[in-house]
């Protein structure tokens, strides 16, 4: 089963675009509004290392409560950074999408093209 999940929030144009360019491609995904259904800490970890990048990758630094939980400390942990994300929802970026092919976080939307399953009818 070719499951796609997108951690989505509507309110963002980025996040609705990369939506769009998946139903277009035929898919209909796992939509996870995750200002609402946060992914835990050890969730987001294993979602930082399917996109290849640091964890750090994920966060949203221009949110207030970035600087106010001083995530910018470089030598805050995988975990510290993890726990904060999950129980501070709005400090994840989006829209992150995982699929079979891997992960990303799709800014811009079109990097979604990238770890989409493409279909036999462009053969």
């Amino acid at each position: 089963m070719n499951t796609i999940t997108i951690y989505h929030t509507p309110r963002c144009s980025n996040s609705r675009s990369a939506l769009e360019m998946i139903r277009a491609s035929g898919a209909e995904p796992r939509i996870v509004e995750y200002l609402e259904t946060p992914p835990n800490a050890d969730e987001l970890k294993a979602i930082a290392q399917a996109t290849g990048q640091p964890l750090r990758a994920l966060l949203r630094t221009k949110e207030p409560d970035y600087l106010a939980q001083g995530l910018d400390n470089p030598a805050l942990s995988d975990d510290q950074l993890a726990a904060a994300m999950a129980a501070t929802p709005v400090l994840i970026n989006r829209p992150i999408v995982v699929t079979p092919l891997g992960a990303r976080l799709c800014r811009p939307p079109e990097v979604v093209l990238d770890i989409l399953p493409q279909t036999s009818a462009q053969d």
